[in-house]
Order: C-alpha cells, then structure tokens, then sequence
C-alpha cells in the first residue's frame, strides 16, 4: 500500500517544528499608541501576543532578538499547544537559549539547539544535556517560587495541576528515567514510518526524495535545499550533521509522543515518533537571511545550503537574545559583555518585559469565557499544524486530505480575544510538499473565509503571500458589521516568509515500543488556506512603523 498524494501524511499528526521562517511579531503587531509612547515614564506599553501551536519557539526568539529596533514594550506571550511535548521543548529550548555565556560558548549553544531541535538522533555530549535539563526542569514545574525565581521568563500559572503532573513526566521520560535505547528505538521507529509513508515506493525512496525535493520545495521557493542534506534527513532523521555521521546514534527523547492505537480491539497508549518525515526542519532558518551573501547563487544553483544558512541565523539570533535588554554599545560579542568591569555582570532579561505564559491544551474554544482575555490580545497567530483530535468539525479540502488543522480552533469567540485593530496572523501550507496545488488554494481560501466570520479583514492594498495571510481587526467589528474604520495599520517588516503546513492527523504506521500496534482509522478534517494579504516591509524602523491610510473596507455580514 502506497500513500496517496494528497493525503497530507507525511507531516504526522504532531509538529515539532514550524514550516515557515521565524517572524518579529513586533513588526507583525499594531504600533504603539502615540500617547502611551510620550508616557514611558509612567508605564511602559505592552504586547500581548496568543500563539496558537507555534511549537518551536523560533517567532518568540526572533522578536526578543529584535527588540532593540523597537521603542521599549512589555512582551508577553501566551502559548497554546495540543500537546505537552511541545510546551517541555519549549521551555528546554528557552533554557538553551538563555543559557549564561560563560556556562556554554555561543558555537556550542548554537549546534545544542539544531541538533535537539530538528535531529532524530544526537551525539552523546547533546544527549547528557537534554538529560540535564530536563532533570533540572522536572524539579522547577512543580515548585512555582523556584520557576519563578531561576527562570522568572515561564508562567505555568494557567496549566492544570494534572497537565503540570504530565509535563514533569515528559521531563522524567527525557531525564532517562526509562533506561537505554529500547525505551525509544528512534532508528526503528523512523524506518516503520518511512515504509508506511511510502509503501510500494520505498525501494525507490532516493527518487521519491528527489522529485519532492526539486519539483516541490524548489519550485515553492527553497532552493537552497541541497539534495544531499534532504536525502540523509529523509534516510536518518538527522538534519545537521555538524560532525562526522558516526557521532549521531542517541535517540532524541524530545520528539517522542504520545498516541491511542488499536490493539487487538483496545484502545492503548503508546509512545513512538508522530512527527514530519516530508518537508524537515529546513524552512524555519534555512531558507531567509538578514544576509543576501548567504543566498548567493552561481551558476544557477546556491553558493551556501541550507543546513550552513540554517547554522549562521542560529548563531546570529542567539547572539543578539544573548544581548537582549542590555545598553545597545555593550551589543557585540556576548562573551565579552560580562568583562566590563565597571558595571560588572548584566541580569539576565526582567521578567517584567517578557514573559511566555502557557495556556491549558484545548482551551482556545473558552478563553472568551475568562474577562481577562477579552479583548486583550494586539495580535492572534495561528500556526497550520494539527489540533487535537477533539478539535471542532473537520472541514475538507478534497476528499482525500484528512486534516484539522490549528486554523480551524479560528472563530468569533477567540476573535473576542483580540483588540479593535489588532492583527491576525495564519501560516499557510506552502511546504507542505505532500499537497497539491489546488489544495492548497483550498486551504488558502478556506482560511479567509473562517477570518472573516471571525471578525478580521485582509488589509488594503496588501501584498499577497503564499506563506501568510493576514487580517486585521475591524474597530467597529464586536458585531461584525459591514464597514470598519482601521487606524494606522503598520505594514509588517518583511515578514520571513515561510511555508506552512496543511495536514491532517496522518495514520502513519509506526512501530511503537515493544510490540508492533495497528494505527486506527482516522476522521478525515482538514484546513484551508486563505489567500494571504500580507504587508511586508524589509526591516523595522526603531520609530514609528509606517501606517496605512484610513481605510473602510466591507466585512460580510456571517
């Protein structure tokens, strides 16, 4: 058995990384009011941000990394995932990033990230410090004053105390707490997947990796994906080999999930890898950059790849987080910030100007309910990834493409939570290199259609995307009427444009650990896509953003 285009498998029914380049959600936000901007002395401005399956943390990163181009707000962010895997990767790769310079050099804080984030396997220097961190994280989830005291930047306050109970598990399970590989053969668990995935065609897997490579990603704008690099991540699930291919052979415990399968009639929980094996962890910092000399080609074809783009914007984001919330003349070098011996060593980033709030799973539909969130946020983000299972009605594509994605938690009542103004951001399937092309106009136009019923508008005379739409709210809009007044809509900075992607909870067959397990049949539910009309700017100005015209513009009555 084959799996059939189309069918959006290939990204899995979890994500682990984000098919689009990281955004400055500053850029992508309304501008300060002008008022709050002359009283700085009284209060600082504030953004609060809802990212709604974001899972990897690179647009939280980007922003901090930014935010000296900006005039000075309070950051908070508040992140919903659909699973808790992803919210422990979040605080692990927060950890790593925020990592005091003279414990961990820049270099090696930057290869610990690729290789924890988009490696199947590691080197085992990488694998003790995933072991480290998560036994250390163990111990903070559940003690609140400890969190808040050693890493004052994470807010668990709004998580269950049964999700706070699951979260140290998964930190227990990366810990080692089940001993040796056994406990989560990845290499064998890729392979099981890989064959499922491709069936009859996995013989001829090279060929299949080609022809995605070259007439899919390349021919949707990333280029610099080199077929060597797209081959062994397809093979091996390694991505970044920055060391010779013998020192990869631990199993990487943060991509591990959980998933009810059928067995013999029953249902059981098991662990295995659900994730991507169709696109890889290229798109998210490997196919933009600051840097136009890394994106030189010659002879038609690219001087730099883009695990080596991919490597360079890692380093330089976490140079400048590094050097984040310090006086812009000590922003070079951050192991040279801490040898001014004048000021001597700077704190690390007040908890007060950014902090990442997690939400309980499964609570986009009920945030309207809480006074605290209505009209609260200046800007919504919707990643494509799936939602959970118990997510609202699955709504298809084509017959064939059973998805639900993220988009489809998008409605008038989480539109409630967003401020007259502000903006809302979708990531489209662009990448997505198992659909097709009128999927994902579907997709595209799908998304438009449920942004509209939610309260949001595409902007006027806004450059269409293929990687995000973008909409904004009406200030008149509580009852969605037909006419909407928008003040100073700030064109986003260029928005590192991304892919997205458009899949559905994939029955890939897996083989979980111990026994070989059935996967269920899955509802078919799927996304759509909006045709994105994104305002995108090269880079933000430290002022003031430019601000479109007053503009009224028709919102359909739904």
């Amino acid at each position: 058995m084959t799996t059939p285009a189309g069918s959006g498998a290939g990204f899995g029914s979890v994500s682990w990384w984000g098919l689009s380049p990281a955004l400055d959600l500053q850029a992508e936000s309304p501008p300060v009011d002008t008022d709050l901007r002359n009283d700085t002395e009284h209060r600082t401005p504030e953004l609060d941000v809802l990212l709604l399956g974001s899972v990897d943390g690179r647009h939280l990163l980007r922003t901090l990394a930014r935010a000296a181009l900006w005039p000075r707000r309070g950051l908070h962010f508040y992140v919903l995932e659909n699973n808790l895997e992803a919210v422990a990767r979040h605080m692990l790769i927060f950890s790593l990033a925020l990592e005091e310079p003279e414990t961990m050099g820049l270099q090696e804080r930057s290869e610990t990230f690729l290789e924890l984030w988009g490696n199947a396997l590691l080197r085992p220097q990488v694998a003790a410090f995933v072991r480290a961190q998560a036994n250390r994280l163990a111990h903070l989830v559940l003690e609140p004053d400890r969190l808040a005291e050693q890493l004052p930047w994470f807010s668990l306050g709004a998580l269950k105390f049964r999700e706070r109970d699951a979260l140290e598990a998964v930190f227990r399970f990366w810990a080692g707490g089940e001993k040796g590989p056994e406990a989560f053969p990845m290499c064998r668990l890729w392979d099981s997947r890989l064959r499922h995935y491709l069936g009859s065609r996995y013989d001829a897997r090279r060929g299949v990796s080609d022809w995605d490579l070259h007439m899919k990603l390349h021919d949707r704008g990333a280029r610099v994906i080199h077929i060597h690099e797209f081959r062994r991540w397809r093979d091996t699930g390694v991505a970044f080999e920055l060391r010779d291919s013998s020192a990869y052979h631990m199993p990487n415990r943060t991509l591990a999930s959980g998933r009810l399968l059928s067995h013999h009639g029953e249902r059981v929980a098991a662990r295995g890898y659900w994730g991507d094996i169709a696109t890889g962890p290229f798109v998210a910092f490997g196919i933009e950059a600051d840097d136009d000399s890394l994106l030189r080609t010659s002879n038609g074809q690219p001087v730099k790849t883009a695990g080596e783009i991919t490597q360079h914007n890692v380093t330089e984001l976490f140079r400048e987080v590094a050097a984040w919330g310090r006086p812009r003349n000590t922003q070079g070098n951050p192991e040279q910030v801490h040898q001014d011996k004048d000021r001597g060593p700077e704190p690390a980033p007040a908890p007060e100007f950014f902090t990442v709030h997690f939400l309980p799973l499964g609570s986009a539909q009920t945030l309207h309910h809480k006074s605290c969130y209505k009209e609260r946020f200046q800007l919504l983000y919707v990643a494509c990834g799936p939602t959970s299972p118990s997510g609202p009605e699955s709504l298809s594509i084509s017959p064939p493409f059973p998805l639900r994605r993220m988009v489809h938690l998008l409605s008038p009542d989480l539109g409630a939570c967003v401020v007259p103004g502000g903006r809302l951001v979708v990531e489209l399937a662009r990448y997505l290199v198992d659909l097709r092309q009128e999927q994902l106009q579907g997709f595209a136009t799908r998304v438009g259609e449920l942004a509209r019923a939610a309260g949001f508008t595409p902007p006027p005379q806004a450059q269409a995307s293929e990687t995000f739409a973008r909409f904004y709210k009406a200030r008149d809009s509580a009852c969605h009427r037909t006419y909407a007044a928008v003040d100073s809509v700030t064109p986003p900075p260029d928005v590192l444009v991304p892919p997205l992607e458009d899949q559905s909870q994939p029955l890939e067959g897996r083989t979980l650990p111990s026994e070989p397990l059935q996967l269920p049949p899955e509802s078919p539910a799927s996304g759509s896509e909006v045709p994105a009309a994104p305002t995108e700017n090269q880079s933000p100005k430290p002022g003031s953003p430019t601000p479109l015209p007053d503009t009224q513009s028709p919102i359909s009555d739904l």
